[in-house]
């Protein structure tokens, strides 16, 4: 049996709670509502049948609330007070159409104004509750149990419709009003209740809007309110929770309904102010044939949230999901003015892929503690990458990622690692980036990003699954089909339109809200797999990116490497000459052949920009590696090569690992030269790996998880010295002489000679023939005035034998000018062409050039 309190006039006057005050009777009832004799008495009600309401029962319900004076009418709306207005039509269960209207704003109290278009001419009473969540319970049962419900007369006006103003305090919001029903005689209460057509209780949000549908995230709406929308096809419902301060359970959590907070496969609802949370996150619940990835008793974080707020490793390096939640701060403010992007063509890029951590985190880096390791940690050392030559740094993964399985394993596609900000917090990080990025760009150098939307982090352990999209909608965003390939279970369905649409957002929001010059995809074949993992000739993604117009004018970059399982899936890619590519088989044959094992054909094809992959693009389209961040650094590549190397493809010079015969010595530096310099002066984009100029080591593992931070103190020495100055020459050869190694386009064949040993015709396929020669005609013209652009002539000898070379002839009054010779001790084994020590040769002259060496001569004016 219940206990509700029914308050008077005077009670309603004074606004306060309903503490025993008596609603008196009122003899004088018009238009036909229901009279009732409201006196003090100590019998209790019981509902099902024709029940005395000469009763007192008393309200247990925690929300302060009163009868509103009667609202106006007018065309149907409630007009009382100004502010938002959210109108809510239902169907009773007897064909009643039942209008709900919530009336109110920040600051004020909320109305709500209950209109009943009834089927007959029968007397109503409304029985509500209010809660902060959707419950699904009888509210009879509450009320016998004496649980909060509340009993609230209608009024019949003149139009025949029953109507009933409530009004509550603002400071209580966001609540839900639940309600059903009840007919009503003299006698008093009749009947079970009338529900909704669905047979469920009426529930309207107050202090909450319906919200919208797009954009997917927290944003701020056009009419000011907070909007929240969250993609789950597969879920049941629904629940936002919001949080106060460090407290590690939600402090209000909101069930959305999902018959007014749902438009196709997204839940949304919107709030008039956040101001008391700081962060927020969801519960879903799906059916049980969906259950492999619904797991409502974990909070999970929004896939569309800017900012992440505690995302801290605990147990072993491992992140608890509670610790996972979008932020609900505002997005720092950052100044712009005076950015501009470098917009560097393509073919004059020379990029310098690093790890934000691993950059600056030794102590060797002469840095703060605060800076070091971070986004401003890459700032300080701009005058590193003037000093290289380099125009673009490639950035390692930063999203937010699993500490143990690195950058390429992220949680997140929208927000940065912590980490990387002096402050170690999302705020800090985001303006640390943004600042980098705008200081950079200030020294003509582009950023781009590495970036992994293949797969994350998530697992089949009960920490990992419920970050984010296994526990919102597994079967939608990921593979589930254990045929699909290895790490299935976090491979991400890329070709899904909800994918689809989640990854274009997040690269739209790195160029315009940070400024990001482009992309280079990792894992880049999976992202061509449909979504029953077969692959496509034209994936949509991939399609949606080249013809995105916020992404237009960045450098969209393909990696066919997977994080996975360490290896490479090349596959032939649709490009709609937009895609560049990391050309693997770059690396691969210039490996080759500097070991002496390559033929001929590979290296001449990849010197002149690998016409084989990117004949309908263009030279430029080919981003070339001889290192990257996984496998052998450059050091370890002229080092180690056992069995267990084999795929590294790379060769020791006659001893394992450390030594200090000068032989070996002799024979490694000269390999590293000649890396760099094939590298170089070929066609396409350069891409150096961190730590590669000052003899960077991880002993002779491949493994990325080996890698370290870089010792700052080894650019001190002899060697680094050398390999600095060797690669800014390179560079600025490059930029000099951009006619043939700048080039956009194809060289032509009639512009290109080829020798073989003994100026012979090149034996292409033959494996045992490992000297190349080739004289390049130089485009521009040829005169006094401009006497440094002359034709080339290049050579590479990966034999154990000395290999005399024969100089193109020259016409009277032109020498060749030796620059480079890879076999000559430092510093004369590059020169400039205006050093007046630089060695001189006659066409036709002999050369000698030692074993495992590369040279390059420059037509020049005598």
């Amino acid at each position: 049996m219940a206990s509700i309190w029914f308050p008077s006039a005077a009670a309603r006057a004074r606004g306060g709670p309903h503490n025993g005050v008596i609603w008196q009777r009122r003899n004088a009832v018009p238009h036909g509502r229901c009279s009732y004799n409201w006196e003090f008495s100590p019998k209790r009600a019981s509902f099902g049948s024709p029940t005395s309401l000469n009763s007192v029962v008393r309200a247990t319900s925690p929300i302060s609330l009163r009868q509103s004076r009667p609202m106006a009418v007018v065309s149907g709306k409630a007009q009382v007070l100004e502010g938002r207005e959210f109108p809510y039509m239902f169907r009773s269960e007897r064909g009643d159409l039942v209008k709900v209207v919530v009336v109110g704003a920040v600051g004020m109290n909320f109305a709500v104004h209950i209109e009943v278009l009834s089927v007959s001419q029968d007397e109503f009473v409304l029985i509500y509750e209010m809660s902060r969540s959707d419950p699904q319970r009888s509210l009879v049962a509450d009320i016998e149990k004496g649980i909060g419900a509340v009993i609230m007369p209608f009024t019949r006006n003149s139009s025949g419709r029953y109507t009933l103003d409530l009004e509550f305090d603002s400071a209580k919001a966001p609540l839900y009003l639940s309600f059903i029903l009840h007919l009503c005689s003299d006698a008093g209460v009749v009947g079970s209740g009338i529900r909704t057509h669905r047979k469920t209780r009426f529930c309207v949000p107050v202090g909450l809007g319906p919200g919208y549908p797009a954009p997917l995230g927290a944003s701020v709406s056009d009419d000011g309110m907070v909007n929240f929308s969250l993609f789950s096809r597969n879920a049941e419902s629904v629940v936002l929770c919001l949080y106060e301060g460090k407290a590690e359970v939600p402090c209000l959590e909101i069930e959305l309904d999902p018959y007014v907070n749902r438009t196709g496969d997204i839940w949304h609802v919107s709030m008039e102010s956040i101001e008391d949370y700081v962060s927020y996150g969801y519960r879903c619940k799906g059916p049980v044939d969906k259950r492999r990835g619904f797991d409502r008793q974990h909070v999970l974080l929004d896939p569309y949230a800017k900012m992440v707020r505690n995302l801290i490793s605990v147990r072993g390096d491992t992140m608890t999901p509670t610790k996972c939640l979008g932020s609900l701060d505002m997005e720092p403010i950052f100044d712009w003015s005076g950015d501009v992007h470098p917009r560097l063509p393509m073919e004059k890029l020379v990029v310098y892929r690093l790890n934000v951590g691993q950059f600056t985190i030794d102590n060797s880096s002469g840095l703060p503690e605060d800076v070091a390791g971070t986004f401003g940690g890459v700032s300080e050392k701009v005058q590193h990458f003037k000093e290289l030559g380099v125009n673009a740094i490639l950035l390692e993964p930063i999203f937010p990622f699993d500490i143990n399985k690195g950058p390429y394993f992220p949680y997140h596609f929208f927000s940065v690692m912590d980490k990387y900000g002096q402050e170690h917090n999302a705020a800090s990080a985001i303006n640390s980036l943004k600042e980098m990025i705008k200081m950079l760009h200030s020294q003509g150098i582009e950023v781009l990003m590495e970036v992994v939307f293949t797969h994350s982090a998530e697992g089949g352990d009960a920490n990992s699954r419920v970050i984010s999209f296994r526990g919102i909608d597994s079967s939608s965003y990921y593979f589930v089909d254990k045929n699909v390939g290895s790490g299935t279970g976090r491979l991400l369905k890329c070709n899904n339109p909800i994918v689809q649409q989640l990854i274009i957002d997040s690269l739209r929001h790195w160029v315009v809200e940070f400024h990001v010059d482009g992309f280079c995809f990792v894992n880049s074949s999976l992202m061509a797999r449909g979504q029953n993992g077969d692959h496509l000739s034209r994936p949509p993604l991939m399609e949606a990116i080249a013809f995105d117009p916020v992404l237009a004018r960045t450098k969209i970059v393909a990696d066919c490497w997977s994080p996975l399982d360490m290896s490479y899936m090349e596959i032939q890619f649709p490009h709609w000459k937009t895609w560049a590519e990391m050309n693997m088989r770059f690396c691969s044959d210039v490996r080759n052949f500097l070991r002496g094992e390559g033929l001929l054909s590979d290296l001449a094809t990849r010197l002149c920009g690998s016409g084989d992959l990117f004949s309908s693009r263009g030279p430029a389209f080919s981003f070339n590696f001889v290192t990257k961040n996984s496998g052998l650094p450059l050091v370890d590549l002229v080092s180690f090569s056992n069995a267990e190397l084999a795929s590294e493809l790379s060769w020791n010079c006659g001893y394992e690992g450390p030594t200090n015969n000068n032989t070996v010595l002799e024979t490694r530096l000269k390999q590293i030269r000649n890396f760099l310099f094939v590298l170089f002066v070929s066609l396409g984009v350069p891409v150096l790996n961190m730590g590669d100029e000052c003899g960077y080591s991880t002993s002779g593992s491949p493994m990325y998880g080996d890698r370290k931070p870089i010792n700052w103190d080894s650019l001190g020495t002899g060697f680094s010295k050398q390999i600095t100055n060797f690669i800014a020459y390179l560079g600025s050869l490059r930029i000099r002489r951009g006619d043939i190694f700048q080039s956009k386009h194809f060289r032509k064949v009639e512009n290109i000679v080829w020798f073989g040993s003994n100026q012979s015709e090149p034996k292409w396929d033959d494996p045992t023939h490992k000297f190349l020669a080739l004289a390049l005609k130089s485009k521009k013209s040829f005169d006094v005035l401009n006497s440094n652009c002359g034709d080339l002539f290049i050579c590479f000898n990966a034999s154990n034998n000395l290999e005399t070379v024969v100089l193109p002839g020259q016409s009277e009054g032109n020498v060749w000018l030796r620059l480079v010779d890879t076999s000559l001790a430092f510093p004369g084994f590059f020169s400039n062409s205006s050093d007046p020590n630089v060695q001189k040769a006659e066409g036709f002259s002999s050369y000698e050039l030692k074993p495992h060496s590369c040279a390059l001569f420059e037509a020049t004016l005598d």
